[in-house]
């Protein structure tokens, strides 16, 4: 059985910073590639920040220069440091991973969501 627990959401002023945690529990090998997606009330969820198993990174218009994803491998875990946050920020965030199983086979996981609230 394998799990993506997402945390270290909370309630921000404007300008402050967070960063979300996402750990892969269970029967995994590793992490492939992985990303943080979001969904705000009312509105599609959508990817913010991706990493792959190489490291590359991309990001979302919105949140390019504010935000940065990385993962530490040793740890399977995967990170979103957001700084400079704004009240659009606020929603919640998902983590999605393709993870490794020792069975080598590949599967995709969602995280719970952790929410991020941010007050102007």
């Amino acid at each position: 059985q394998v799990q993506l627990v997402d945390s270290g959401g909370g309630l921000v002023q404007a300008g402050g910073s967070l960063r979300l945690s996402c750990l892969a529990s269970g029967t995994i090998f590793s992490i492939n590639a992985a990303g943080w997606y979001r969904q705000a009330p009312g509105k599609q969820r959508e990817l913010v920040a991706s990493i792959s198993s190489g490291g590359s990174t991309n990001y979302a218009d919105s949140v390019k220069g504010r935000f940065t994803i990385s993962r530490d491998n040793a740890k399977n875990t995967v990170y979103l440091q957001m700084n400079s946050l704004k009240p659009e920020d606020t929603a919640v965030y998902y983590c999605n991973a393709d993870a490794r199983l020792y069975n080598f086979e590949i599967h995709n996981y969602w995280g719970q969501g952790t929410q991020v609230t941010v007050s102007s």
